[in-house]
């Protein structure tokens, strides 16, 4: 950089002393401002520093023209809602670890740093330092030969205080997240060294923990497994002194790091010890550094502002998100929640109101009967696990100006509808959602169960209506005016404001309301059964139904009747999953695998390249673009899948292109 960077320190805890103290001494930046919660702090710790710039509040530090980059140094639930705010002000940031106090939340951060185009950082300054850099060197020089054992700790003993920031629930006090994400981090590292990767994601989290009267670990143990048959033994604490080394373990020797996480504040050597099997004396290998620890921090960042992610050993957003994985199962292992996790207590990560975005740009159709827009891509609400999780994804997805949420009764086992319905009742959104519910699935396909099973279903969602409710499947055995009153029933007590058949014939959907506009009832208002640019080649479940074929969407052009598409992508089909060479994901070649698929797949890639789109969004816009109503049902797992899901509707297709497109023309 031709300038020093600006750094605006966010915090002025002791963290914040140190992180300033290491930017005067780095080679690239210069402290430019300061923000804290009170003027009086900012002048005393700009005093402190000679900082020209001093704000009493950290909204006024993120409005300073002058600061370029951010240094994040607040209490682990800050965290988020900062790193989101620095992010909207299009600062560069360097937010101190762990990134958030969740997975949920640092993918929101690093969905925010993506969205603004700024440089992320989780601030692991040991990852900076050139001693990891020449563990990871010896490791894939496989000096000790085939990795298998990893240890870890980073304990200490810091004096029992319930109200203060390391014993504290509210601010997300405990070993695991203050340091034992180092040492996941490093387990991390060290048998992605050993397998030739930048990092590796571990298959088993165990754990064990002694919770103390606020609900936080004062220390904690877990054992990782890794591919390659690597196992990594983890030890942290806030209230137990502990050898804050590490070793590894290899099949022709073991490597010493006597000081991982702090090898040197300030310029000096630090040390690697290295033992052969049968070499005799060990080897020392001294590592000397001009710069501090956190001068070495400051500087990294610096270096690859332009690329907006360090380089690895140093902390890459994937590799961020998959330390708080690991941090989040080894807590769910010891039974440690916050209390800000808790179902009722999630809010949202900035801390506002949920509002759509000015930027939005969603289509919306209409259903018959439900009396409100319906967003044309739909979430599905099937596999959210949590709250921080679920509320995360349909935060996202509703600012984006989503406001139809499909789920079902047996999802989870109720779970889906619980986490939907206290999401909803969360941010007092009722009359601003479209709620699609399923009941009477096989084996409980029959009317009797749409009645009963919506009563469970609302309880659960805590509210008094649906706006759609579809008989999950459907079973040809039973007359279809059978389902049709029961339908009825609950639409004229007021619990459902339309509703329809998920994997039901168009035969037997035509019968339905037929026999409805014989007996003066309302008739379905909608199906939902697969509809994607693939063909289904066999049912993804048992009794699903696709309505890809040329009769079926011959049938919904004519009766014009909407159809809400489930697995509108064929489940990642056209997301460069799908190889011909490539039969890991045997559900992916069951079910969509065949040579008239892949057909489709190299003309959506062919179209997208000429628009700078992706596949899938062409294979979502065939979708949007049917001579009949469509919504296009999404499952993403991630908010970068939400992302490039709702750039599909920024494609625009001809009837000759969606003709082309599907191989009939």
């Amino acid at each position: 950089m031709a300038e020093k960077l600006a750094w605006g320190i966010l915090g002025t805890g002791s963290i914040a002393h140190t992180f300033a103290g290491g930017v005067l001494g780095s080679a690239t930046g210069r402290l430019a401002a300061v923000g804290s919660r009170s003027q009086a702090a900012a002048d005393r710790f700009g005093g402190e520093f000679s900082v020209p710039r001093r704000h009493g509040s950290y909204e006024a530090l993120l409005a300073d023209a002058e600061v370029q980059a951010v240094y994040i140094s607040t209490p682990h639930p800050l965290h988020a809602e900062w790193a989101i705010k620095a992010a909207e002000a299009g600062k560069h940031i360097l937010c101190e670890k762990p990134l958030a106090i969740n997975y949920p939340q640092a993918m929101a951060i690093v969905e925010a740093a993506r969205r603004a185009d700024v440089f992320l950082m989780e601030a692991f300054m040991y990852r900076c330092h050139p001693q990891t850099a020449k563990l990871v060197e010896l490791l894939r020089e496989k000096v000790i030969g085939d990795v298998r054992v990893v240890q870890a700790t980073f304990s200490f003993h810091a004096g029992y205080d319930p109200g203060g920031r390391l014993f504290s629930n509210a601010l997300g006090g405990g070993g695991i997240l203050d340091v034992g994400c180092y040492c996941a981090s490093f387990a991390r590292l060290v048998a992605g060294a050993a397998t030739g990767r930048d990092f590796a994601d571990p298959t088993t989290v165990r754990g064990v923990g002694h919770l103390g009267e606020t609900g936080v670990d004062h220390y904690a143990l877990a054992v990782l497994e890794f591919p390659g048959e690597i196992l990594a033994q983890l030890a942290t604490g806030v209230d137990l002194n502990q050898e804050n080394a590490a070793r590894i373990y290899g099949t022709e020797g073991w490597i010493f790091v006597p000081s991982p996480w702090i090898p040197s504040r300030e310029p000096g050597v630090t040390t690697i010890v290295v033992h052969r099997y049968g070499a005799g004396e060990a080897q020392e290998i001294r590592i000397e550094t001009t710069r501090g620890l956190y001068a070495l921090e400051a500087d990294t960042v610096a270096a690859h502002i332009g690329k907006r992610q360090a380089a690895p050993p140093a902390m890459t957003w994937e590799d961020t998100l998959g330390n708080m994985k690991v941090l989040d199962r080894w807590r769910v292992a010891i039974g440690l929640v916050y209390d800000e996790e808790r179902p009722e207590a999630v809010g949202t990560v900035t801390k506002r109101p949920l509002a759509v975005r000015k930027d939005a740009k969603m289509e919306y159709g209409r259903i018959e009967g439900v009396g409100k827009p319906v967003s044309r891509l739909v979430i599905g609400v099937d596999h959210q696990g949590g709250m921080p999780y679920a509320a995360v994804l349909l935060d996202d997805y509703f600012e984006r100006g989503g406001n139809c949420f499909d789920t079902a009764y047996i999802y989870g086992d109720g779970l889906c509808e619980k986490l939907l319905g206290q999401w909803v009742r969360n941010r007092d959104l009722r009359d601003q959602v479209v709620i699609l519910d399923k009941d009477a699935h096989t084996p409980d396909c029959y009317p009797e169960f749409v009645r009963s099973q919506l009563m469970e279903s609302l309880e659960r969602l805590q509210m008094d209506y649906v706006d759609i409710l579809m008989a999950h499947r459907d079973n040809p055995e039973i007359p279809v005016g059978e389902f049709v009153d029961a339908f009825n029933e609950v639409k004229q007590a007021g619990y459902v404001r339309a509703f329809g058949g998920s994997n039901w014939t168009p035969a037997r959907v035509q019968a339905a309301n037929e026999y409805a506009r014989g007996k003066g009832l309302a008739g379905f208002s909608a199906v939902s059964n697969n509809l994607s640019l693939a063909r289904m080649v066999d049912p993804v479940w048992a009794g699903s139904l696709a309505s890809s074929d040329p009769e079926s969407r011959a049938w919904f052009a004519k009766t014009q009747l909407p159809l809400m598409a489930w697995s509108s992508q064929a489940q990642g089909f056209f997301a460069g999953r799908a190889d011909p060479n490539d039969l890991s994901d045997p559900e992916l070649v069951r079910c969509w695998y065949s040579d008239d698929n892949f057909q489709r797949l190299a003309r959506a890639r062919e179209l997208a390249a000429k628009s700078g789109m992706r596949a899938i969004n062409i294979a979502l816009a065939y979708v949007l673009h049917q001579p009949f109503p469509t919504f296009a049902l999404i499952g993403p797992r991630t908010l970068e899948e939400t992302d490039i899901a709702f750039r599909g509707l920024e494609v625009q297709l001809s009837p000759e292109e969606l003709r082309w497109l599907n191989l009939e023309a």
